[in-house]
């Protein structure tokens, strides 16, 4: 039996379920597609639950500050708090980058978001490092963590009282444009709609493969450790030694901490990859010399996938000469960051024709055509 609606959402992650709320609200009888048997079980569950304003591009800071606020504010609308906690973003600028984040600071305040330049002696209040080749530090005070699953079931939720519908176990096997429609082929029969929205993360690139197109996203495998019970879990804020990549946070009374691994190749990888353990604490170790007292509890440690592209920017947006199909992938890492200011704009492009609240022209397909690539500098 074929189930036709107004718009199909391929994946129920976080930024999934933000844009089939956001296209329900708009009166769009919605359906979304998810592979796995639970929606938000992937990227969304993975995450290290990281929201902050301190990037290098304007859009990238428009897109988390507006998702700061709307997840700051969610309990009022949803009924749920989002799990918001303010505990700060850190990072710790090596000499010789200086004005790479003079520049990123200026873009930053210029757009109104709360971030302050630290002397490595403001700084160490915050968290204790060795200060050796660090030549200042930035500090977003409103950056922070957030519940990734209950952000994106209490958007499903708020969708589905609103009229859509959620399949689970139903990958898109195939799918292709019928006259002003796409057919979508699943293991629970067809679907069909004008508009379609990938939001399938690390799969966005496969999902687009099996509609007969290329999209350049691709999976990634990334570590996340924790260590045991340590006093200096208590308050320490997510730090990055920007020089390494090298990032920790407290998580009650553990520090999570990690480090992506730029060897690693594109795939659906599987499993904890423990012989990268030891250059992410040798990373570590250098900048946080107390971490040498931790104790690892590897049955808290986890992996996942960041769903990458060639610039480290999501793609949004009409996919060019692809009628009816949308992108929302790719976003290398800042899906949970990103999510609830996407689902608007993307809400906003599929009515209105072009999102609004947000441009996200910087963020088309198009930019790999013409050549127009901006390197996010602050990828963690």
């Amino acid at each position: 039996m074929e189930r036709s609606y107004d718009a199909l959402i391929i994946g129920a992650g976080i930024v999934g379920a933000a844009v089939a709320y956001r296209l329900a609200e708009r009166g769009l009888r919605v359906a979304v597609l998810e592979a796995a048997s639970v929606p938000a079980a992937q990227a969304t569950a993975k995450s290290a639950a990281g929201v902050r304003v301190q990037f290098s591009e304007a859009v990238n800071v428009r897109l988390s500050w507006a998702s700061i606020k709307e997840y700051r504010t969610f309990e009022e609308v949803f009924g749920v708090s989002s799990g918001y906690r303010p505990i700060g973003y850190l990072f710790l600028v090596p000499e010789g980058a200086e004005a790479a984040y003079e520049r990123a600071l200026a873009t930053q305040k210029s757009l109104g978001v709360p971030v302050e330049r630290l002397t490595l002696d403001e700084a160490k209040k915050l968290a204790d490092f060795d200060p050796e080749g660090v030549a200042f530090a930035t500090w977003g005070p409103a950056d922070g963590v957030i519940d990734p699953h209950l952000v994106a079931h209490a958007y499903l939720k708020a969708a589905r009282a609103r009229g859509a519908e959620l399949f689970t176990e139903t990958p898109l096997l195939q799918a292709g444009r019928r006259g002003e429609a796409w057919r979508v082929e699943t293991p629970a029969g067809p679907f069909t709609a004008p508009v379609v929205v990938n939001a399938a993360g690390a799969w966005a690139g496969e999902v687009a493969r099996r509609a007969g197109f290329e999209l350049p996203v691709e999976p990634v495998r990334r570590m996340v450790f924790m260590t045991g019970p340590m006093p200096e879990a208590r308050g320490l804020p997510l730090s990055v030694d920007v020089a390494t990549g090298f990032y920790l946070r407290g998580e009650g009374e553990r520090v999570l901490f990690g480090r992506s691994n730029p060897d690693e190749p594109p795939g659906f990888h599987e499993g904890m990859d423990w012989g990268w353990l030891e250059p992410t604490l040798e990373a570590g170790l250098a900048r946080f010399p107390w971490l040498e007292r931790a104790g690892l509890d590897q049955r808290a440690s986890w992996w996942g996938y960041y769903a990458v592209t060639p610039d480290h920017n999501p793609i949004l947006g009409w996919m060019p000469g692809v009628e009816g199909w949308v992108n929302a992938a790719g976003f290398s890492g800042h899906g949970v960051q990103q999510a609830a200011a996407v689902g608007r704009a993307l809400a906003e492009e599929v009515v209105d024709g072009r999102a609004h609240s947000i441009g996200i022209d910087p963020l088309r397909y198009e930019r790999f055509e013409r050549g127009n690539i901006v390197q996010e500098k602050n990828i963690v």
